[in-house]
């Protein structure tokens, strides 16, 4: 599994018109299946007299993703599909799109319902912003006075963030390291102490 990938980064909403039926998408970083959820129902909310409420996410990255998708009352494999499809070919994790469209009163037959909602995901996600995220883990350590400053020193150099220090005849420090780093950063901590300090997962 990569360490870093690819999340949105905000939400984008577009709207093409396409034979007189309104296409309105929306995307969105979504961590989890409920937040997708949440998400797809915020669209109904937003648009309550809509004829369609098509989807697609992808929840995770790597070689663990859930996807979902739904045709939302389209012809079968003429919405959802496609919608994932864009999905899937843009790399992102953690992401939901929704396409709202309002019927316009000429149907679009399957190649054209195929062709619009494969237009409308891709402009939304080309609007949409993008952030890089590292896959971090959390460890414990628990250090001598005499050496603090060094693990200090060894957890900046590793790209660490310290989110608890518990002072006490030793001091338990609670670290988020990039998951990249865990190796270097654990033969680092057992190197300055010969071999006497160990560093636990947590997460």
């Amino acid at each position: 599994m990569p360490n870093k990938y690819i999340i949105p980064d905000g939400i984008a909403t577009i709207e093409i018109i396409i034979r007189r039926s309104r296409f309105i998408s929306n995307a969105g970083y979504t961590s989890t299946i409920e937040n997708a959820k949440a998400f797809i129902a915020d669209a109904k909310t937003e648009h309550p007299t809509a004829s369609h409420y098509v989807y697609a996410f992808a929840i995770g990255h790597g070689s663990s993703v859930t996807h979902g998708m739904s045709d939302a009352g389209e012809p079968s494999n003429t919405a959802g599909k496609p919608t994932l499809a864009v999905v899937k070919g843009s790399g992102l994790a953690d992401i939901t799109v929704v396409t709202t469209r309002y019927f316009g009163g000429t149907k679009l037959g399957k190649g054209g319902l195929i062709k619009a909602y494969t237009e409308s995901a891709q402009i939304v996600l080309a609007e949409l912003p993008r952030i890089e995220k590292i896959e971090k883990v959390t460890v414990k350590i628990n250090v001598p006075y005499n050496l603090y400053e060094r693990v200090k020193l060894a957890i900046n150099h590793h790209g660490g963030k310290i989110t608890v220090e518990d002072f006490g005849v030793s001091i338990m420090m609670i670290i988020d390291l990039p998951k990249s780093s865990l190796l270097l950063f654990e033969e680092s901590i057992s190197e300055m102490s010969s071999g006497r300090l160990h560093v636990y997962k947590i997460q």
